[in-house]
This record gives structure tokens, sequence and C-alpha cells, in this order.
């Protein structure tokens, strides 16, 4: 007698997960020739010879075992002291060297969430950051800033976040500056934050993985590590992705209170056991001598900021402002309501790949975010297609 057959099921919090809608779009792209690639978060230059060649010689000199789960003492003490010279000394004590920074995330997302638990966060926002609490089980709760379409800008309104951290809610999430908006937090909200929540007990997980990619001549944003103590509910996630132009070799790290440390080496443990050692002997080398390197980065992202807000911004209907940091412009086109069915047919109508706003929540709908990491040349190309592309619309609306 055969057994009854069994439907293979997954948790309900995995099942319910939602698909990416930037891969969504891209796929959509996968066979068509001259699509001009902006929807991924990454700069078009390959990492710098210099933590290439890094790498290569650890490989050579055969690094290629296990190391401590917190990674290899030189980077922690490398970064223990790139940390001072930009924040209140951090401890090496206080550091986790991570499989990537949305590694750094989710260690400390499982060293904080259980089910049932309450987190709130600021959005839009990558959906990796608020889909991580959901798999384990926590309810999130949304607080969006606000779109200003005379200055193409967004704001946060403080005072919405601070009356959504009531007593019992476990963690709040930020992300400055902003993926996908450009938002960056001043220092003024970020004390009001810290202070609100010191006195009730919540956590703040604060995401700064573009925190060196900024345009008001500083060269970092405002950093909760500048006014925390060393024993506040913080933990900080950060990467070499970004400003090292590393985005393939998946390292990151986190800064936490010491006592949790060994338990954050646990999950590491469980997790990955550690990162690569030549990786790691990589991003040393990135540290320690790369500081010109992120500055020159910068300065062209500046560049080609400018430029494509400048092309954008002569566009009718386009609303659009410089964001203050990060790497995309999120801009709307009047009257568009569907961002994914629009980025669909900018793919196949206009070659120009961009990002649905919804991919970053429904607060981010009738947007489309814009990486400008990439050439001013082709960012002119895609304003231009872009533009063409409107007024085919136009026209043919016109003809209705």
């Amino acid at each position: 007698m055969n057994s009854p057959r069994i439907t293979p099921t997954l948790r309900e919090s995995i099942r319910t997960l939602g698909a990416s809608r930037i891969r969504e779009v891209a796929n959509a792209a996968i066979g068509r020739e001259g699509v001009l690639p902006f929807w991924f978060g990454e700069p078009d230059a390959v990492t710098p010879d210099f933590i290439r060649a890094a790498a290569v010689a650890a490989l050579g000199a055969g690094d290629t075992f296990y190391h401590h789960n917190l990674g290899i003492l030189p980077l922690r003490e490398a970064l223990a002291g790139y940390l001072a010279m930009r924040h209140p000394p951090v401890d090496v004590s206080r550091l986790a060297i991570t499989s990537s920074g949305v590694n750094a995330l989710m260690i400390a997302a499982q060293a904080l969430f259980g089910p049932g638990d309450r987190v709130v966060a600021v959005v839009p926002l990558w959906p990796n950051v608020t889909e991580i609490p959901r798999i384990l089980g926590a309810e999130v709760e949304r607080v969006a800033l606000e779109f200003d379409p005379a200055s193409g800008l967004w704001k946060l309104d403080l005072q919405r976040l601070l009356d959504a951290l009531t007593p019992g809610t476990r963690a709040v999430i930020v992300n400055s500056p902003n993926n996908p908006t450009g938002w960056v937090m001043n220092r003024d909200d970020q004390k009001a934050l810290l202070e609100h929540c010191r006195g009730r007990g919540i956590w703040v997980i604060s995401d700064e993985a573009y925190e060196r990619l900024v345009f008001d001549g500083s060269t970092q944003a405002p950093s909760l590590l500048d006014i925390a103590d060393p024993q506040d509910l913080l933990m900080v996630a950060n990467t070499f992705s970004k400003a090292w132009q590393m985005t393939g070799w998946r390292l990151g790290w986190l800064v936490a209170p010491a006592a949790t440390v060994p338990d954050l080496g646990k999950l590491i443990e469980y997790n990955t056991s550690c990162a690569p050692g030549f990786i790691q002997q990589a991003a040393l080398v990135g540290m320690r001598d790369g500081e010109e390197s992120v500055r020159a980065f910068v300065a062209q992202l500046a560049q080609r900021r400018d430029a494509l807000v400048s092309a954008l911004s002569a566009i009718e209907g386009v609303e659009v402002g410089p964001p203050p940091g990060a790497m995309y412009l999120f801009f709307r086109l009047a009257g568009e309501r569907d961002s994914l069915g629009l980025a669909k047919r900018l793919v196949a109508e206009a070659g120009l790949g961009l990002a649905p706003g919804s991919a970053f929540g429904p607060e981010g709908e009738g947007f489309l975010r814009w990486c400008f990491a990439r050439p001013v040349e082709q960012l002119e190309d895609g304003a231009g297609r872009l533009r063409r592309f409107l007024a085919g619309g136009a026209a043919r609306s016109g003809g209705d």
C-alpha cells in the first residue's frame, strides 16, 4: 500500500516573502541587446587593482583555511583604527567581520528578533532589510519618509517615527544614507532617536552601508557611532561593497556592544563559520591604503549625480532632485502608478533598465530608482531614451 503523498511546504513567513522586483525587471531584459542597466546598486568599475592584487597574493600564499569567527585580528585592528579616525574610538572587542553587509544585518536580526517581536523601519527601504525580520517571525511596522515634489527630495517626520516607537518595540531600523532615496538623517534627529530609544529599551539597528557616499563636501554622513555610548542598545552594520567598490567580494562588519559580540560570534559560526581569509586580506589592504581611491570614487559619483539630475530635470513631468547621499536617484513621473509595469515597458520599448519603486515597498510605488554609478555618457544616453519614450507615449495618448 502506497503512503499518502505529502506536499512539501516551507514556513509561512518564508512562503510569503516577496520575490525581488528588481530581479524581475532585470530578467525581462535577458536576451535583449543594447539595454542600459541601471537597476542594480553597483559601481561600473572593477575593484581597484591594489585590492585585487592583495587577494591574489593571499591566495598565492595559501590563505585558504578557516579563520576566527569574528574575523582575522589584523583586519579588526585596522577597522578599529579606521573607525577611530572618523568616530569616537571603537574597541576591537566590539567588532565582528561578516560575510557581507547584508549578512551583518542578518546576524544582528538573528541576535535580537523572535516570533511576534515588533520592529519599526524607516522606509522606502532596500527590501532585504525589511524582509529579514519577517523571516525570523517578527512584525515590521513601516514609517514612511515624505517626498517633496518641489525639491524632488525626501525628508523624515521625526515625531511620526518617535510616536511609532512605543514601549515594547524591540528595535528600529534606519538606513542612512538611504537606499533608494538618498535621504541622510541629520544629527539632531539622530540624537532625538537615540535618546528616545534609550528611555524605552529599544534597540537601534543602523545600516550605514553608504556612509562614505555623501555629496555635501564632508567625507562621511552623520553616524550614530558619533553620539552613542559603547553600552547603548545599538548595532551598526557596514560593508566594503560600496565605498571600496567590492560588491562581489561579500564582506562587511558589525559594531555592537562588547558584551554581545561573543554571542554574535556563535551566530557567525552557525551561518558561515567565518569570512574567507584571502578576502579579508584584500579588505585589510583596501582599508589601509584605499582612502585616495574612496575619495576619488565619491567625487566621480558627485559628477555623475549632477549630470543625471540635470538631464532628467529637463524632461517634462519628471520630479527629481539631487540626493545628498548614496548612489541613486529615486524620482517620479507625473501620473504614473504602476512602477513595475513602467520599468518593464522601459526595458522593452526604450532599452532602459531601471528598478521599480514598488520593489522598495508600497511607499515607493510610482517612483523609479536609477543607479548613477555609471559613466556620464551612459547616463545622458539613458535620459535621452527616457525622454523619447515619454514623448512617444504622449503622442500615442493624443491619438486615442
